[in-house]
């Protein structure tokens, strides 16, 4: 192409997610205890199908719905890591089972010191690009249009907004003023309030209320 070759880059998903570039890399071990064991060690509490470690996300967010008003600083952190896991397999690390996640990610957030230390954004983005590699081989064996790719869709979606801006909506206001220098860049497409809960919609707000809700966290 004339412009040259374009991609996401890390300077995107820093300014446009906030989330962090630099720290620890994001590696996952296998524990050494069984699944259960470690669900009922890190939440509290455990599914009863716990085939292979996999476990429901709306089985999280169905028994993690609301964090008890006299709730222990242990009961707390259960809470905080059963959100932040049904984020992690909900949004930033999605594959395409269609809702679930893995407990190797619960490991993540066990130690809430460790987890702020880790390199976020590098991790969301090296899994993306993984996806959207398998995507395009699939779609090369098939001949087709190409397989649907987990990963972060939204970074993709941002991304393509900001280096391609006649191709992005209006940007939506709330509140106070956004300016082109805000960072995270991504929060001047969040909807107005009065805009329908279609999936754009859903989009938008999972990304704003959820990821930068997980950033601030850890």
């Amino acid at each position: 192409m004339p412009f040259g070759e374009v991609t996401i880059t890390l300077e995107d998903v820093a300014t446009l997610t906030g989330l962090a570039i630099d720290g620890d890399a994001v590696i996952v071990d296998i524990p050494d205890e069984d699944w259960s064991a470690m669900c009922l060690r890190l939440l509290g509490q455990a599914p009863t199908d716990l085939g292979g470690g996999v476990i429901r996300i709306t089985w999280l967010r169905d028994t993690f719905d609301e964090l008890p008003l006299s709730a222990s600083p242990e009961t707390t952190e259960q809470y905080a890591r059963a959100y932040s896991l049904s984020l992690m397999g909900g949004v930033l690390f999605s594959d395409r089972s269609g809702g679930s996640v893995h407990l190797q990610y619960l490991l993540l957030v066990e130690d809430w010191r460790r987890a702020g230390r880790f390199a976020w954004g590098a991790a969301v983005l090296s899994y993306l690009y993984r996806e959207m590699g398998r995507s395009a081989l699939q779609m090369t064996a098939s001949s087709s249009l190409g397989g649907d790719f987990g990963g972060w869709a939204a970074l993709l979606m941002l991304w393509t907004w900001e280096r391609f801006p006649h191709t992005s909506p209006l940007h939506a206001v709330t509140g106070a003023q956004i300016t082109q220098d805000a960072v995270p860049r991504g929060i001047r497409w969040l909807p107005a309030q009065t805009r329908q809960h279609g999936d754009q919609f859903y989009l938008y707000k999972l990304w704003f209320d959820e990821c930068t809700t997980f950033v601030v966290s850890i």
